[in-house]
């Protein structure tokens, strides 16, 4: 995630920023445009000076302060573009339930920031019925139906709300034996299978696919039941990015789509700050430099090469202070095959939108 500045005052400002913190002023992210921008007016209507002073609103939901999106102020729709695709959010007379959906509708956002950059095809339900996206944010407690499950099921991304509590997604984390849980990582993981929908089975690319990811037809519940009795094979770790990810093809390519926006999003936020890890023990030292627009990087391997010497930094100085590895991954072979797949499919369908993106 780049870094913004505040047209007010020139101070930073962060994607997550409803107001300045130097000076008061309230912002808001275009969704349009790609930028945090600072307001005059309001309360009903402001004047955003990064789009010189054009009038806009906030989401309805920025009243329940879990979303800090812009839209234009003769619009039609409410809500903005991560919004308007929730289906069912938690019940906020649970005060603890407010919390919570905030955490969620954060990495959210993040999600969709990415889904817009790269322009991939993200109708809702009622625009499209059948291959629309659509968000159920559960509470074991309303629903009164046994657990709920973290899933993606046509297009129905479903969330259990107590993932937005940080204490109780880390005893989930503890007791899965997960190296790596984030709310940010479950919409990047979910959203993989959606567009495995969309982009390789709709996209003709199931083939292709096979031949990188192997053969989904394989039973997809005998794969799970088998992967949670007997664990993963000894090997995992020569062919898949994560343990999980060996279980079944579908599983395979949801964490290996969700690297790749970890990778992508991380790069950005790295390019921002002016990070430049140049480590003398790397071979190719001047490969670790971020010289580029991570969205729009040529290939996987450019991505790949900046981001694994970002991450033996990253992982060194989270030693240092004591926490485990920030990112406890390696990137092997067939897993940046994988990335390539990946990055192309993405490419494909971003080369195949005819409306402009922002650079």
């Amino acid at each position: 995630m780049q870094l913004f500045e505040c047209q007010g005052c020139k101070s930073a400002l962060h994607f997550e920023n409803s107001q300045c913190l130097t000076c008061g002023r309230l912002v808001g992210f275009l969704q349009d445009r790609f930028v945090m921008s600072a307001l005059d007016g309001g309360p009903a209507s402001f004047q955003a000076l990064a789009a010189k002073k054009q009038a806009y609103r906030y989401c309805d939901n920025w009243q329940h302060g879990v979303c800090n999106w812009l839209i234009p102020d003769d619009a039609s729709e409410r809500l903005c573009e991560a919004c308007r695709h929730n289906r069912m959010i938690p019940d906020l007379t649970v005060p603890e339930n407010v919390a919570r959906w905030r955490s969620i509708e954060l990495a959210k956002r993040y999600l969709f920031r990415s889904l817009l950059r790269w322009r991939l095809p993200h109708p809702n339900k009622v625009d499209d019925p059948e291959n629309g996206l659509e968000f159920d944010f559960l509470s074991e407690a309303a629903a009164g139906a046994g657990p709920i499950l973290t899933g993606h099921d046509n297009g129905l991304i479903t969330l259990n709300v107590v993932e937005g509590d940080d204490v109780e997604r880390e005893k989930r984390r503890a007791a899965l034996g997960e190296p790596y849980r984030t709310l940010v990582g479950h919409f990047r993981h979910e959203i993989g299978h959606y567009y495995w929908d969309r982009l390789v089975r709709d996209g003709g690319a199931t083939e292709a696919c096979r031949a990188v990811f192997g053969d989904e037809r394989s039973n997809y519940g005998e794969a799970l039941q088998r992967h949670y009795q007997n664990g993963p094979p000894g090997d995992w770790s020569n062919r898949f990015i994560s343990s999980y990810a060996s279980c079944h093809p579908w599983e395979d390519f949801a964490e290996t789509w969700a690297h790749y926006l970890h990778i992508v999003d991380a790069l950005e936020t790295a390019r921002s700050y002016g990070i430049d890890v140049r480590a003398r023990f790397m071979p190719d030292a001047s490969g670790a430099k971020i010289d580029f627009n991570p969205y729009t990087a040529p290939s996987a391997e450019r991505l790949i090469d900046a981001w694994i010497p970002l991450t033996v930094a990253l992982n060194g100085v989270n030693r240092s202070m004591g926490h485990g590895d920030l990112y406890p991954f390696v990137l092997n072979e067939p897993v940046m095959r994988k990335l390539e797949f990946v990055h192309d499919l993405i490419g494909d369908a971003r080369a195949a939108k005819a409306t402009p993106a922002a650079a």
